[in-house]
């Protein structure tokens, strides 16, 4: 890997971390407005659209990509993963962007956590010390016992804890399966999955409010878009600690678009998360 290959890499993962942020911007504006479902089900038709668009270019079409080994692995992992999005997206509603993605940061230690019994993967001291340390800092932002606890504080914690077991199995589904395969199926389970359950929500939207929906399914696609490139241009080891950077836009949104707070507990513990996840990922380096 190059040089420049891997600073490619960085700037595209920073750019779609700012993408994803303001998908989660616009989603928190929406779902504020019309059923969480609702959105979320608009929003995988067009991802869903997307996977398949991206599936009938690649070699040997859409048939070599949709086969698999594994169907229930991976609409297991669609499934998951809209139920993530959902449960996030009432997160933003309910808490806001900064104390939502200040919880979810801790998702990277949940996958350190659980990779030694579900994976067989092993987990050392020095990672079992820095996750326990983040789950410090998953506290401090609680603040149990404070007074000003809200069971609602563990929604975002609910939804990285599913977003941690979707990783772990399309890490599983990546010992049959390449990532177009999986990419394929995340997109086209999930929109079964949640049209199943989201068109009983249907609601009448303004034009406006179309228009922010369109932006959102561009934004999207561009997202993912820009996160396939930047995986295809360099290590997922080297480039993933920049995906911290989705919590400080996604903040920077809340603070100056939605007039939210940086609370101080919660900027404490959200260092504590962050520094505690990039010693784990360096630690995954080091021994990979």
């Amino acid at each position: 890997m190059s040089d420049g290959a891997l600073r490619a890499g960085i700037a595209l993962m920073a750019l779609t971390m700012l993408v994803f942020a303001a998908q989660d911007g616009l989603s928190r504006h929406l779902a504020a407005e019309y059923n969480v479902m609702m959105v979320v089900m608009i929003r995988y038709w067009f991802f869903a659209a997307f996977a398949i668009a991206l599936a009938m270019r690649a070699p040997g079409g859409l048939a070599r990509v949709a086969a698999t080994s594994q169907p229930g692995l991976q609409i297991a992992r669609g499934v998951l993963l809209v139920a993530e999005i959902c449960v996030m997206v009432a997160a933003f509603t309910l808490l806001g962007l900064v104390e939502s993605h200040a919880v979810f940061a801790c998702y990277p230690l949940l996958v350190a956590a659980l990779s030694g019994p579900l994976l067989g993967e092993k987990v050392g001291p020095l990672r079992w010390a820095a996750i326990g340390a983040g789950f410090v800092g998953v506290i401090v932002i609680l603040r149990p016992g404070s007074g000003v606890f809200s069971m609602l504080a563990l929604i975002p914690l609910c939804s990285a804890a599913l977003f941690a077991l979707y990783a772990l199995l399309t890490r599983y589904a990546a010992r049959r399966d390449d990532a177009l395969t999986s990419f394929f199926w995340t997109g086209t389970a999930g929109a079964v999955a949640i049209t199943l359950a989201g068109i009983w929500f249907w609601q009448p939207m303004t034009g406006p409010d179309w228009g922010w929906m369109a932006l959102l399914c561009v934004t999207g696609a561009a997202g993912h878009w820009t996160l396939i490139r930047a995986y295809e241009l360099a290590e997922a080891s080297a480039i993933q600690p920049f995906a911290y950077l989705h919590l400080v836009f996604a903040a920077a949104i809340g603070v100056t678009v939605y007039s939210e707070t940086l609370a101080p507990n919660v900027l404490a513990g959200a260092a504590i998360i962050v520094v505690s996840g990039l010693f784990t990922l360096w630690r995954e380096r080091q021994s990979g």
